[in-house]
């Protein structure tokens, strides 16, 4: 999506900034964890097919994505590289053509050393954020592996509840919708949150 490109996201934990070719070498590398493709429903791709996915990713009016950095890490720049700051990713995708106000979101904490730190969380609530108030969603679900209890239970404590679950599939559908409380809620988990101008590398 082009309206991210240029801009970052600053908050306690993580920053979130756009998906650029840069970040590519090191998301080839998480992607390649039989674990990560478990727990994301992903196919492994080639290096070059992953260069071809990120340039669409940012053409696609449809999907939103930013990489998730280490926010202290990335604050010591420039004595480390944007690269070695990177702890997963965070996605919004917006494909129900019959409903424009619905947003499903995914996040990964590919890192090992990144995860139980509560940079999903933030992640999340920051990317919530940015839908409701740049891209102007209302709803958000998440599809989440039956087996990822992890995840299931992060989106839950985020006010998401359960919707649906597919044993095709194996996975659970949550849901929340932003009613005025859970707006005002959202709003406040995002108090600190900084938007940035944001330049490759």
């Amino acid at each position: 999506m082009r309206l991210n490109q240029n801009i970052l996201l600053l908050g306690k934990k993580v920053v979130l900034v756009p998906y650029t070719s840069l970040h590519v070498p090191r998301y080839h590398e998480w992607m390649k964890s039989e674990e990560l493709q478990r727990l994301t429903a992903s196919e492994p791709l080639t290096l070059e097919q992953e260069y071809a996915m990120q340039c669409s990713w940012r053409e696609d009016t449809d999907k939103c994505t930013f990489i998730v950095m280490d926010a202290e890490k990335w604050q010591a720049q420039p004595g480390t590289t944007e690269e070695s700051c990177m702890a997963g990713d965070v996605n919004l995708f917006l494909t129900d053509l019959g409903d424009p106000s619905l947003g499903e979101i995914e996040v990964m904490i590919a890192e090992p050393d990144c995860r139980g730190k509560g940079f999903g969380t933030e992640a999340v609530l920051m990317m919530m954020f940015y839908g409701v108030t740049k891209l102007g969603l209302t709803k958000f679900e998440a599809k989440i592996g039956q087996g990822n209890e992890p995840s299931i239970r992060m989106f839950q404590k985020l006010h998401f509840e359960q919707v649906a679950v597919s044993s095709v599939f194996q996975e659970v559908t949550l849901r929340l919708t932003m009613s005025e409380p859970e707006r005002q809620w959202l709003l406040e988990q995002t108090s600190h949150v900084e938007e940035k101008p944001y330049r490759d590398g």
